[in-house]
């Protein structure tokens, strides 16, 4: 799609955007917006900041099929998010505020439940390939700036070694000037020393419908070697990829009102609430429940007795899993 295009397409998304502003009110509300009066507000529904924050985190829509790998980029994500999609499949949001990779992909489209696990950034930056048709005012109206190639062509670049629709890619760097820091991770997530207690645990393997992660436990690497549908997980220079800490998250997984070109029902991904997760670290693993009120609030991780559940610095990996 060349400039001129993009910008029709801009307007005439801008045009729907006005028809379904109640509706995006009414969901917004629904899924825990706030105001400045409640924790976690500045008074505009957005997340209180703390001191030394410098701009928006960079989060990248990832493919993860089979074609789409290996990945490039996914080794610098401070934040890497595993989400079901249509078909029982997987996709992954990776998260980039300590540095920007010259080149992350192959970038996909984007989903509902990514506006609701999204908001609880100041206005990140999501780049993405597009998304379904009714989709689309929603994301416009999200407190997020959506970063596409119809909107920003020279960021993005097909890579000719590869079939489409798997060989789109990003250059983070022609989004944003400069990584943001760690204080623009606001997550809600601690780190410092293991929780008290927990239990020896050197692989752990989450399953999807018609996906599934394993973790294996690497002392020499002080982390987890990722493999996902069996097959181990590199970087595009070969080496593993090995996050410090491992949270399987489980949350309600529904029917979404969208779906795709064949039918299916996209599946949305309740962020916002309460439940059971399983922290990895270590070489242990540590039962704790997590707790996210609001949208625009990040998740506690809680143990057992009331502490906080510390996560290894490092890369952190959220799988987030149907609960039982």
């Amino acid at each position: 799609m060349n400039v001129d295009e993009g910008r029709r397409a801009r307007a005439r998304r801008a045009r729907t955007t006005a028809v379904l502003l109640a509706a995006v009110a009414a969901a917004a509300l629904a899924a825990g917006c706030t105001s400045g009066r409640e924790s976690g507000g500045d008074g505009r529904g957005r997340p209180t900041r703390p001191a030394g924050h410098t701009g928006p985190v960079l989060a990248v829509k990832i493919d993860n099929v089979p074609p789409a790998r290996p990945q490039t980029g996914l080794e610098a994500a401070d934040v890497v998010y595993t989400e079901q999609v249509e078909g029982g499949l997987s996709r992954l949001m990776a998260v980039y505020a300590t540095r920007l990779p010259p080149v992350v992909g192959p970038v996909r489209s984007a989903r509902e439940s990514d506006l609701e696990l999204l908001r609880q950034f100041d206005r990140p930056t999501l780049a993405f390939s597009g998304a379904q048709r009714k989709l689309l005012p929603l994301i416009d109206a999200a407190p997020l700036s959506a970063r596409t190639p119809d909107d920003t062509p020279g960021a993005y670049f097909r890579e000719t070694g590869r079939a489409a629709p798997h060989n789109l890619y990003l250059r983070p760097g022609r989004l944003l000037g400069s990584p943001p820091g760690a204080n623009a991770l606001t997550t809600g997530f601690r780190y410092g020393p293991a929780p008290a207690g927990g239990r020896p645990e050197t692989s752990r393997t989450v399953r999807y419908p018609a996906a599934r992660f394993t973790f294996t436990w690497s002392a020499t690497r002080h982390g987890w070697q990722v493999a996902m549908d069996g097959r181990p997980t590199v970087a595009a220079d070969g080496k593993p990829v090995t996050p410090a800490t491992v949270v399987v998250q489980h949350v309600k997984v529904r029917a979404s009102r969208l779906h795709d070109v064949l039918g299916s029902r996209t599946p949305y991904t309740e962020t916002v609430g309460s439940g059971k997760a399983e922290v990895l670290r270590d070489g242990r693993a540590f039962d704790v429940t997590w707790k996210r009120p609001r949208a625009a609030d990040g998740t506690r991780f809680t143990a057992a007795g009331g502490a906080p559940a510390d996560f290894a610095r490092g890369q952190v990996w959220v799988v987030l899993t149907d609960a039982p």
